[in-house]
């Protein structure tokens, strides 16, 4: 049998945001950008809250590589850089998916990742392109 961490670890991973993000679509670009923390408002002019598991983290591996197109320590690199100029900050970080579902559903703006076995009715999912 399979340890429980390898069965979420083969579940399909969906962007997620607050239901107040009036977003139907979203691409690539546009993700590496908002997870890049160089978009910082939503189309509609609300603030971006970006939510993310640490560096190192399955799931957060996983997202960058295969939703991004990039590898962890390039989105690290470009925190870092924002925070070190002052022009910025590093996105929030949580340690489960659940605490990514609830920071996601109790933060107004924000986005995150997740694998589909926790989503529920307080996010919303955000189709990618």
């Amino acid at each position: 049998m399979l340890p429980s961490h390898a069965v979420a670890l083969s579940e399909e991973l969906l962007l997620i945001v607050h239901p107040s993000v009036e977003h139907q679509r979203i691409t690539r670009n546009t993700a590496r950008a908002v997870f890049a923390m160089r978009q910082r408002t939503w189309p509609d002019g609300q603030a971006i809250h970006v939510v993310v598991m640490p560096n190192g983290h399955p799931t957060h591996e996983r997202f960058t590589k295969e939703i991004l197109g990039v590898y962890p320590h390039q989105l690290q690199l470009s925190w870092d850089r924002l925070v070190f100029s002052g022009t910025g900050q590093a996105p929030d970080q949580v340690s489960t998916p659940r605490s990514m579902l609830e920071r996601i559903a109790t933060t107004p703006g924000a986005v995150g990742y997740i694998e589909r076995g926790y989503v529920d009715e307080r996010v919303q999912v955000v189709p990618m392109d």
